[in-house]
C-alpha cells in the first residue's frame, strides 16, 4: 500500500484550542492518517492516554504504522494509545463517561480516501464508484446511483450537495445507467450541468459530495458525536471540531449554540477559525476547513 502525503489541517489551531496537557486523556474521533494524533501523543507524555477511532481499515493500518514510528522515537515518553476500528458515533460505547480532557473530530474525507482511485471518492482519478469509508460493509455509491429512482437522486443531490441543478443531473444519471466508475459519473454530470462562468469547482463536485454523505451517513455521524460529547468530557474538557462544508458546519454551530444556551458548553470560537494564507498555499485542502471549539462548563 502506498503512503499518501498527509498534512493535517489547522494543526496549530487544533493544539491551541484542544489545550493538550501532559497526563491527559484525549480522544481523536477521526484518526485518518494520524496527523493530529501524532502531535497530541507528543504532548500527552508517558502518563497520558490517546483513544483514536476510524472506521476505514486502510487508514487505521497506515495510522498504526505512523504511531509505531513515533513510539520508536519517543520510547518511554509515549502515552498509552488505544485504537478503535469503529465509527466515531460509537464513542459513547467505548469511552468511560466524563473521562476525557479533550475530544477532536476532523470531519470529512482524508487524503488517503481522495488520493486512492480504487476508493471511488474522487472524479480526478477513474475508479469504481464505491465511496464507503468502511469498505467492509454498507451500500456503495454505485448501488445508490443505479438503484435509486430519479426523484430520490434529485432530492439527495439537492439536500446533501446543495446543487441547484439536481433534477437535471438526476434525469441524466437515470438515462445513462448503468454507471459504474467515477469518470463515467463525472462525464454524465458535467454534460447535464456544465460549469458556469465564475465557477471555482468542478461541475461534479456537489454530486460526488452528496453521494459520499449518503453512503457514509456523515451528517448522522456528526449529530451522534455532538450528542454524546457532553457525557464523555470532564468539566473543563475541550471539544474541537473541524468541518469542510456548510452542511457540517451548520450542524456543529447549531449544536454548540444550543449547548451554550443550556449552560453545557462555553463556546470558545464566536466565528469559525479558518486557515491563514500561508497554510492555504502549503495545503489547498485547508481552504474550506472551519474549526469550532467549546469547553465543558
Amino acid at each position: 500500500m502506498s503512503k499518501p502525503q498527509h498534512v493535517p489541517v489547522l494543526l496549530d489551531e487544533v493544539m491551541q484550542y484542544l489545550n493538550v496537557r501532559p497526563g491527559g486523556v484525549v480522544a481523536d474521533a477521526t484518526l485518518g492518517l494520524a496527523g493530529h494524533s501524532l502531535e497530541i501523543a507528543r504532548r500527552l507524555g508517558p502518563k497520558g492516554k490517546l483513544i483514536a477511532f476510524d472506521r476505514d481499515p486502510e487508514a487505521m493500518e497506515l495510522a498504526k504504522a505512523r504511531l509505531e514510528e513515533l513510539h520508536r522515537e519517543l520510547g518511554e515518553a509515549m502515552p498509552e494509545i488505544r485504537l478503535v476500528p469503529k465509527a466515531f458515533s460509537e464513542a459513547a460505547n467505548e469511552i468511560e463517561p466524563a473521562s476525557l480532557d479533550g475530544l477532536l473530530a476532523d470531519i470529512g474525507v482524508s487524503s488517503l480516501q481522495l488520493d486512492e482511485a480504487h476508493r471511488g471518492f474522487s472524479f480526478r482519478s477513474d475508479g469504481p464508484l464505491d465511496m464507503r469509508m468502511d469498505t467492509r460493509s454498507g451500500e456503495t455509491a454505485e448501488q445508490v446511483v443505479n438503484q435509486a429512482d430519479e426523484e430520490e437522486l434529485a432530492n439527495l443531490i439537492y439536500e446533501f450537495g446543495e446543487e441547484r441543478r439536481s433534477r437535471r443531473i438526476a434525469r441524466a444519471i437515470v438515462r445513462a445507467r448503468p454507471i459504474t466508475t467515477t469518470a463515467e459519473l463525472a462525464r454524465v454530470v458535467s454534460a447535464a450541468a456544465p460549469a458556469m462562468k465564475g465557477d471555482k469547482i468542478h461541475p461534479a463536485t456537489r454530486t460526488f459530495q452528496a453521494l459520499r454523505i449518503r453512503v457514509n451517513n456523515e451528517l448522522g455521524e456528526i449529530r451522534m458525536l455532538l450528542e454524546s460529547a457532553p457525557s464523555l468530557l470532564k468539566p473543563g474538557g475541550r471539544l474541537v471540531v473541524i468541518s469542510f462544508h456548510s452542511l457540517e458546519d451548520r450542524i456543529v454551530k447549531d449544536a454548540l449554540r444550543e449547548a451554550s444556551r443550556n449552560k453545557v458548553f462555553e463556546v470558545l470560537t464566536k466565528k469559525p477559525v479558518v486557515a491563514g494564507e500561508e497554510e492555504e498555499r502549503r495545503n489547498p485542502r485547508s481552504r474550506s476547513a472551519k474549526l469550532r471549539a467549546a469547553i465543558m462548563v
